[in-house]
């Protein structure tokens, strides 16, 4: 893949070289986190992000190129090569480019044109493109035969070889590909039969929208519709441009019986071959497109979901709430192992005392720190419970998407064979509030519901995104090589799930990791997946005071160097900002350590095994339980859930999620909430609007806050003109949307 490098360099505006060591060290072996963190020297200091682009540029290209091969030996072996065909494909910029002069070569089922090429009638084709005038209905019965029974039967089959020549022509199909893009709109018209059946899709029963400007949620919305049958789709320009395009290349004399004839011909290419081929090929692009744009909402809310601030090792009383079926509670140790478990019924008025006795008892037996209460059925009762018993401890709500998942999973079997689902739900609940990370791992990404249309988009594509956001994610925070499970181990650069296994067995057999060269020990690591993984597995309280830290054990050298320069142990220098000060940088770059690395060295001894995730933040929602008890007017406090493009989820508190519309986040035109919004946000928000029939709550995060004062004499008009720009970018229905608001009020 070297051989792309001054391409993808060109593209992605870096250094050949940066290019070219990437390619390098991903062809040895490295993974992404290892590539980010430990060889910025070689790649100028690329971040995750751009590595990523340019492994998936260099497949592209590959894909392009092993394309570009088989199109020119296919077409030598049908003989037909020439120097001005090998001219356009090595000018073909693009696979769509390479797809259309490979069109006229390409086997394909027995067409029109075929049939009518078979009956002898590519002559009279020819001659009606030269267009010259002439006596048509006699010219036509001269190829009267067996097959072709009338004048009428022979201009039809020579328009259908016309018809199929536009639709190979490669300078045709490049126009008409520019126009699709700049000029069509994805349409959509409900099937009379089934209006009352696609209610959900009431927003598209008559929907028009430019393809250039269509968000990716709306083109998922359409062609689920479309898919399910309710809706009927179509993507093209006007017609009569269309036509324009190819009656331009194609009619080239005044108006006579072949002009006429040409004419039919470019109206049925297009109609029959062009426009739907195009409409197949812009619908394929569309839906890319969207799935690439939803699948990236889902892995940076993923992202942030996997980062959340942890509460640490503390010892938890964990509840999984219920009504009839009771609370199942669990006890966990400050490593978060299972000390008891028992279920209570706490909205039982009959056994509510029992249950009081019962989890005050709990308290003191097992010293506990916290409450983790699932804010699912129930979990706001639940706590309300909690806070009564007045026992001066901290109370959190735990988000317990996906728990349910995971209890029922072969992990969740393998960690407690002997327990039932309920009791491994509660004690993913706690686990999730100690190390949101370190469970999550545990359960598919898709489960965890913070994405928009992830069963719509392309499977393969949303896992590989997914689970490179885990990875990255895991080995940004670091793991803990004495407590950490298979599952978190499996993530870890250069690991997987069979060495992961491996140092399971091999630290449940020999005891705890004392340092990192052990690893060296285990069955199957090898120096290779030691180089890559080393760095990221911390060992605490361990024989080397660096193996706490991100410091690569490659460089341990240096920093013993640096140390003894100081005349100082390793161990006095962490943490000690006024030696690390004195350490000139320059003086221990060799050839393959440089000054990037040295000072991620400095920053990490620093603050040697620093945990980049926030501190956990106690919340309290208002005294609001259910959808009845939510009202118009009211602001309260939420917080932020799930981000998509069109708005942001926030709980407010009671079962269902409210919905912030993009339009209603900020004063300023956003695009996408992502711009001020993040996961797991604290936010104030105003009710607009409650539908309890379908359960949907209407909010305002900028009807909370004051708006920017608007500005006075001259600038006002400069205001104003912003304003329309602002709504001009907007869609047609968020634009018609926000003014049908402001005209309410």
């Amino acid at each position: 893949m070297i051989m792309f490098n001054q391409a993808i360099s060109t593209k992605l505006q870096l250094r050949p070289q940066q290019v070219e060591a990437v390619l390098h060290l991903f062809e040895e072996g490295a993974t992404i986190p290892f590539i980010a963190r430990y060889r910025k020297d070689k790649t100028g200091g690329l971040d995750e992000v751009q590595i990523q682009q340019v492994l998936e540029e260099a497949k592209a290209l590959k894909e392009f190129t092993e394309r570009k091969t088989f199109i020119e030996k296919t077409i030598t072996e049908q003989g037909r090569m020439t120097d001005e065909l090998q001219e356009k494909i090595n000018k073909a910029a693009t696979l769509a480019a390479l797809e259309d002069i490979y069109l006229p070569y390409k086997p394909k089922r027995k067409t029109k044109a075929q049939t009518a090429r078979e009956n002898g009638l590519e002559p009279l084709a020819l001659k009606i493109l030269e267009q010259e005038s002439l006596n048509l209905q006699d010219e036509a019965k001269k190829y009267n035969s067996e097959n072709v029974k009338d004048a009428d039967a022979a201009l039809q089959g020579a328009r259908d070889i016309i018809a199929e020549m536009m639709n190979e022509d490669d300078v045709l199909r490049a126009k008409m590909r520019k126009l699709f893009e700049d000029e069509a709109t994805l349409q959509s018209k409900v099937l009379e039969d089934k209006k009352e059946a696609a209610a959900k899709y009431k927003d598209y029963f008559d929907y028009s929208e430019p393809i250039s400007k269509v968000p990716s949620h709306r083109i998922l919305a359409v062609l689920r519709g479309f898919m399910e049958g309710f809706l009927r789709m179509n993507i093209e320009p006007v017609e009569t441009d269309a036509l324009y395009i190819i009656e331009t290349l194609y009619v080239k004399n005044s108006l006579n019986p072949c002009v006429e004839q040409v004419k039919k011909a470019a109206k049925d290419a297009y109609r029959r071959l062009l426009q739907p081929g195009l409409e197949t090929e812009f619908r394929s692009a569309l839906k890319t497109k969207a799935d690439e744009e939803a699948i990236n909402v889902f892995a940076e809310n993923l992202r942030q979901l996997l980062l959340s601030a942890p509460l640490g090792s503390k010892r938890i009383l964990a509840i999984d709430p219920g009504y009839r079926t009771g609370c199942k509670v669990v006890c966990l140790g400050e490593k978060g192992e299972l000390l008891y478990n028992d279920l209570i019924f706490v909205h039982e008025p009959n056994k509510a005392n029992e249950s009081s006795a019962k989890i005050k008892s709990l308290v003191s037996k097992y010293n506990v720190q916290v409450f983790a209460i699932g804010d699912g059925t129930a979990g706001r009762e639940t706590e309300q419970f909690i806070k009564q018993l007045q026992l001066g401890l901290p109370v959190f709500l735990v988000n317990e998407d996906g728990a349910s998942v995971y209890s029922a999973s072969e992990t969740a079997r393998e960690e407690f064979p002997n327990y039932d689902v309920t009791v491994r739900g509660a004690v993913s609940i706690g686990r999730r509030l100690m190390d949101p990370l370190a469970e999550l791992v545990k359960i598919d990404p898709k489960s965890i519901g913070v994405g928009q249309y992830q069963h719509d988009v392309n499977q393969f594509r949303l896992k590989e995104k997914l689970d490179a956001t885990v990875v990255s994610c895991v080995n940004a925070v670091g793991v803990n090589l004495n407590t950490a499970s298979k599952h978190l181990l499996s993530y870890v650069s250069g690991i997987g799930n069979s060495l992961a296994e491996n140092i399971i067995q091999y630290r449940t057999e020999t005891g705890k990791f004392s340092n990192r060269n052990q690893l060296l020990k285990v069955p199957r690591l090898g120096q290779k997946a030691y180089e890559q993984c080393a760095g990221f597995l911390k060992v605490k309280d361990g024989d080397n005071p660096l193996d706490v830290s991100a410091v690569h054990p490659e460089a341990y050298a240096i920093v013993q160097a640096m140390a003894t320069d100081l005349q100082a142990d390793v161990q006095s220098l962490i943490g000690n900002d006024v030696l690390l000060k004195k350490v000139d940088t320059k003086k221990y770059i060799t050839e393959t350590i440089g000054e990037l690395t040295i000072k991620d060295i400095l920053k990490e001894l620093s603050k040697p095994g620093l945990d980049p995730r926030s501190e956990i933040e106690q919340f309290e929602f208002a005294q609001i339980y259910s959808i009845d008890d939510v009202k118009p007017g009211m602001v309260i406090p939420g917080v932020v859930t799930n981000l998509t493009r069109f708005g942001a989820f926030v709980d407010i508190g009671v079962k269902q999620d409210g919905l912030v519309h993009v339009s209603e986040i900020a004063h300023k035109y956003i695009s996408d909430p992502a711009e001020v919004l993040k996961l797991n946000d604290k936010v104030q928000v105003k009710v607009v609007e409650v539908d309890v029939l379908r359960k949907r709550i209407a909010l305002s995060i900028k009807q909370t806050q004051e708006a920017p004062q608007r500005p006075s004499g001259n600038n006002q008009r400069q205001h104003h003109s912003n304003r329309q720009v602002d709504l001009s970018e907007m869609n047609v229905q968020d634009a018609l949307s926000l003014l049908k608001k402001k005209f309410a009020k």
